[in-house]
């Protein structure tokens, strides 16, 4: 038997008379830039997180990047970042000139570790970026406690977490804002690149849709050194119509996660830690082995398809060679990213499929 990873086509598939009609649907308006499509997607995306203002940009990235932006992120800022998140979370600081301070994540969640955090903060720092990592939540209550103690901008990287629940509420309007991607792979995917920001807070949702639109919001008329960065009608045509099955097809995801966490019974695997007060979306389901690279080949041999996420954590990466001050070593991140592996996750996963894969991980 193949078991992919992750195929794409059968959620278009599954959904493909919606979405070829939103798409015909943008294409007749004649409305190719903002519009109808994107200000209903805003507003559905909005009510889902439970959100006051949704704001769509270009791809996840940008939606970091402005949110660091309308909070006055600059130059020689400090922004507090896990040492275990994709590459994203760090570049969005370094684009504004920003010091990306690391902290260690909490070894079993892999998320941002709250203790760690109160000994990272000097009068430098501007924002914390919590990522909900492999879609599960990260704490945060104590961070926010932190933050407000500090009075430092708490920005959520939720680019994995689409419909997750922190202590029951949805994810989208803790913090001061909430970045999200909708790259396809996603559990709420774009045709291509998209991303948005969510937020309670009036004045930065002003301002963010400034930022994405040259800095404007009369035509002609720039208030700041702006960006393109909007939303494609398109995509947001696309969007709406998945969102309608967001927690459906999480629900498939959860049905999945829980049977690799009841049956996969292979002590040579670690398995993810739930704390019960989250209730993640499992846009990953990530296992630990000392001998991870065996368990890939192995897994591999049998036609099941595995990917690493992430193989070097970014403070390893040549991008920040010889860029960060402080420490360069960080135990946790590296160790995950010599022992971490994803397995096949995704809402179109069948029940052989996923019995094969909890028969071969039992044989390793």
């Amino acid at each position: 038997m193949k078991v992919p990873f992750l195929e794409l086509r059968p959620a278009y598939l599954e959904l493909k008379n919606e979405i070829d009609a939103a798409v015909a649907g943008v294409l007749d308006s004649g409305w190719y830039i903002g519009g109808p499509a994107v200000d209903t997607f805003e507003a559905d995306f909005a009510a889902y997180c439970d959100a006051k203002h949704a704001i769509g940009v270009a791809n996840g990235l940008d939606a970091l990047h402005l949110a660091l932006v309308a909070m006055g992120v600059g130059a020689g800022d400090e922004v507090i970042v896990p040492s275990n998140t994709f590459i994203a979370t760090w570049l969005a600081c370094s684009y504004r000139g920003a010091v990306p301070v690391s902290v260690e994540p909490v070894a079993n969640t892999h998320n941002l570790d709250p203790e760690k955090l109160e000994a990272a903060i000097t009068p430098k720092t501007k924002v914390i970026i919590p990522v909900h990592l492999y879609g599960q939540p990260a704490d945060l209550e104590p961070i926010l406690a932190i933050a407000r103690k500090h009075k430092i901008y708490v920005l959520e990287d939720a680019a994995q977490a689409h419909g997750a629940r922190y202590k029951g509420a949805r994810i989208g309007s803790h913090a001061d804002a909430v970045a999200w991607s909708f790259y396809p792979g996603k559990n709420l995917g774009a045709l291509g690149d998209a991303g948005a920001v969510t937020t309670n807070n009036a004045e930065l949702a002003d301002k963010i849709k400034a930022l994405r639109n040259y800095g404007s919001r009369q035509k002609y008329v720039h208030e700041y050194q702006g960006f393109n960065s909007r939303l494609d009608p398109i995509q947001a045509a696309g969007l709406a119509v998945k969102l309608k099955h967001l927690d459906a097809w999480n629900a498939r995801r959860v049905k999945v996660a829980n049977r690799y966490l009841s049956e996969i019974k292979n002590p040579k695997i670690t398995l993810p830690f739930v704390p019960n007060w989250a209730e993640p979306v499992w846009h990953l389901f990530v296992v630990q082995a000392k001998e991870r690279d065996g368990l890939q080949k192995f897994l591999g041999d049998a036609g099941i398809s595995t990917l690493i996420h992430y193989p070097t954590p970014p403070h390893l990466q040549e991008a920040y060679k010889n860029t960060l001050s402080g420490p360069q070593h960080w135990p946790i991140a590296e160790h995950m990213a010599k022992t971490v592996l994803s397995l096949p996750m995704g809402p179109h996963l069948n029940d052989d499929e996923v019995s094969y894969v909890i028969q071969t991980i039992n044989k390793f």
